[in-house]
């Protein structure tokens, strides 16, 4: 193996290189970053050969081409790709030769993910490739005309369609645990909250989304900073309702009417301009029993995605004909060939 490059052509704003995130540092003010749909990247990731970092992009797409080497990709998330304007689709590993170029936009969602096979040669922060988009520490976030280096890069991993995760019934309810600030909200807002449909808006970045709906004003703002995880609907002076997702704010001053649980989180996040949403209250104790649940079927899944990164076998090896019988049936008695002078 040897190293291959890919220069890219256009890059929408939020694309950057990510790896699993670095956990462990919010209490010092930094948030773990990584990808904001952890499944549909770690599938990428799975699927390529377990490198573990991949590029993650939105709004705009991604369009890059491979130069001097060929280097196998894996594509997932909110993504359809074309390779040299054929359609390729998403969800899938394909190889680009030398001087291929793979144009891959946004569809149906908000964030799609692409993991060359190998190693991406970046910077680390913390000892992490994941880029805080803002600060632009990590891996750094990608623009038109940069080259990447794939370190050790594979180009005989076999094509395949990866399969998605069974999320079974269309996603229309987020389940949440009420809190942590609940208390700077009335009754009625609290009501509201469940009662009421909201919608995802196409204003968002790494650090969340913006929810439209009826707004839930809280009684006031002057609470003092408290911690901010991800998954939290953060709830601002005029009553909007905002999704924290990867680059949130490690503490705030806005209160938190709830936090939405792990396994709808990043479905959330993903949700097009538009789509509608309810929110479904239910106890810690549910929400910690169906997030190992969500846990423990994501990572038999992941184990089938792995499985299925198999290396393509040389044609040299392949079995392409193993005979050739060729049959002759004369009614004259005389061949049929060659055919006679007319």
């Amino acid at each position: 193996m040897s190293d291959a490059r890919l220069r890219i052509e256009e890059a929408g704003p939020l694309t950057s290189i990510q790896d699993a995130g670095r956990p462990g540092w919010r209490r010092f003010g930094v948030p773990p970053s990584g990808p904001v749909d952890r499944r549909a990247f770690a599938a990428a990731v799975g699927a390529s050969g377990g490198y573990g970092s991949a590029i993650e992009f939105s709004l705009g797409g991604l369009t890059l081409v491979a130069e001097e080497r060929a280097v196998s990709v894996a594509i997932t998330g909110a993504a359809l790709a074309t390779v040299n304007g054929v359609e390729v689709g998403g969800w899938c590993v394909v190889t680009l030769q030398p001087g291929a170029r793979c144009r891959i936009r946004e569809s149906s969602g908000n964030w799609g993910y692409c993991a060359p096979a190998g190693r991406l040669d970046c910077s680390e922060w913390l000892g992490s490739s994941a880029t805080h988009l803002i600060a632009g520490l990590g891996g750094g976030r990608i623009g038109e005309g940069d080259r990447l280096t794939v370190r050790e890069a594979r180009r005989d991993v076999a094509s395949v369609d990866i399969p998605r995760f069974a999320d079974g019934e269309p996603f229309t309810v987020a389940r949440a645990v009420l809190g942590p600030q609940q208390r700077y909200f009335t009754p009625e807002v609290l009501r509201r909250l469940t009662s009421e449909p909201f919608a995802a808006s196409a204003r968002f970045d790494r650090m969340g989304m913006v929810l439209d709906g009826p707004p839930l004003p809280p009684e006031r703002i002057d609470m003092p900073s408290e911690p901010a995880m991800r998954g939290a609907l953060q709830i601002d002076g005029d009553g909007r309702m905002s999704l924290l997702t990867a680059d949130h704010q490690t503490t705030g001053g806005y209160p938190r009417i709830a936090v939405v649980i792990d396994p709808d989180i990043d479905r959330l996040a993903q949700l097009p301009a538009g789509s509608a949403i309810r929110f479904q209250l239910v106890e810690p104790e549910e929400a910690i029993a169906l997030t190992r649940a969500a846990a423990a079927d994501t990572a038999a899944w992941l184990d089938r995605v792995k499985t299925a990164a198999r290396r393509r076998p040389s044609l040299l090896t392949a079995n392409l004909a193993d005979g050739l019988v060729v049959t002759r049936r004369f009614s004259s008695g005389a061949p049929p060939w060659p055919p006679s002078a007319r």
